[in-house]
């Protein structure tokens, strides 16, 4: 099946490249080439293609290997590919040997599992709330819970100008808490706490869909062909938007 090909400059936002004003630029300037050729405003592409700016590969293209990564993420880091302005991004942190983008995002002051990869194809499929793919923290909060609190988590709370799906919540002692979400909205759990009146003092992610986090702090591995076959399976009906 034909591969779905995008604007050149949305190409380059997708997989967290630079905004599509900046590849506008590059493109002007015919800093961009595509398969050899000098690129064009207008030019579609897709990852079949080979993609370059200022004569640096960008995206290698259908004969590429795709990677998978898994990353247990620590505090501090930012869940970003904006190595310019960012000192503590993800990107250095991990120091892949090419170009890679996170899939998702965990704030700078929450740890745990995160996804990346240089396969934009599948990046937006495991994104979309839609598609109800389901992620499992472990929260740790400033005051004591109670089985109304775990019930109001569960229940749906008002934050940023809409109501939170309903999601599976477990207390596990006095102030910890598990917590299964199908979607992501910006610091979701901490507002979720924020709203009745308590505050997270330590959030980690530990798994994502059939992924389990299975590695120290710090370190990454790629995700294992098991666990890519069931992902795929999951997200092969998905619809995706770039």
């Amino acid at each position: 099946m034909e591969k779905e090909k995008l604007r050149l400059n949305k190409f380059f936002s997708a997989i967290g490249h630079c905004s599509r004003r900046e590849a506008d630029k590059y493109i002007e300037q015919k800093k961009v080439q595509v398969n050899g050729q000098i690129a064009e405003h207008g030019t579609k592409v897709s990852e079949d293609d080979e993609i370059r700016l200022n004569r640096k590969v960008i995206s290698k293209g259908k004969n590429h290997k795709k990677v998978y990564i898994a990353f247990n993420k620590p505090r501090g880091i930012v869940c970003t590919t904006d190595t310019k302005n960012e000192k503590n991004n993800i990107i250095d942190y991990i120091k892949f040997p090419e170009r890679i983008f996170h899939i998702g995002r965990l704030d700078k002051d929450s740890q745990g599992l995160i996804f990346l990869t240089n396969d934009g194809d599948i990046v937006n499929k495991i994104l979309r709330v839609g598609n109800n793919h389901d992620k499992e923290y472990m929260v740790t909060v400033k005051k004591p819970i109670d089985k109304k609190f775990i019930e109001r988590m569960g229940n749906g709370i008002p934050i940023l100008d809409t109501i939170t799906k309903k999601c599976y919540v477990e207390q596990v002692d006095k102030y910890r808490f598990k917590i299964i979400l199908k979607q992501g909205l910006n610091r979701q759990i901490r507002r979720m706490c924020q709203y009745l009146d308590n505050k997270v003092t330590k959030l980690e992610r530990y798994r994502i869909m059939n992924v389990n986090l299975d590695i120290p702090i710090g370190k990454w591995r790629y995700l294992t062909k098991e666990e890519m076959a069931e992902i795929n399976r999951r997200v092969a009906d998905s619809s995706k938007t770039i």
